[in-house]
């Protein structure tokens, strides 16, 4: 949903913690990696991810409609786009949990071509 001028608070702060949640299974990260990599508690990251962290955020859109920026902040978060390929994955069915797991290469684990020993 695009996030326009005339939106409720309410449904702008349930939009962008929609798209919180979308983008974070994106990355496939569970809400306490997000809240620990934040350095944020994982309340927090619930809270903003219903919209129910309305009164730190609220005030901030208030701001945002009083100086017109409301509609930019579609910028901001934009809403996440899933690949064609997910989408067949899922079956028309929407993404809850992330796996929590995380393939990354650490300094210990360099990286070397099949030629080399």
């Amino acid at each position: 949903m695009k996030i326009e001028i005339n939106m409720a608070d309410e449904l702008i702060l349930a939009e962008l913690g929609g798209r919180l949640a979308r983008l974070r299974l994106e990355k496939n990260l569970t809400q306490l990696q997000l809240a620990i990599e934040a350095g944020v508690g994982v309340r927090t990251v619930q809270r903003l991810e219903t919209g129910s962290a309305a009164t730190q955020l609220s005030g901030f859109l208030r701001i945002c409609r009083v100086l017109g920026l409301v509609e930019k902040i579609e910028l901001l978060i934009p809403e996440p786009v899933t690949s064609p390929i997910a989408r067949l994955r899922q079956h028309g069915k929407k993404r809850q949990r992330a796996s929590g797991r995380i393939s990354t290469f650490t300094d210990s684990e360099k990286w070397k071509w099949g030629d080399e020993s």
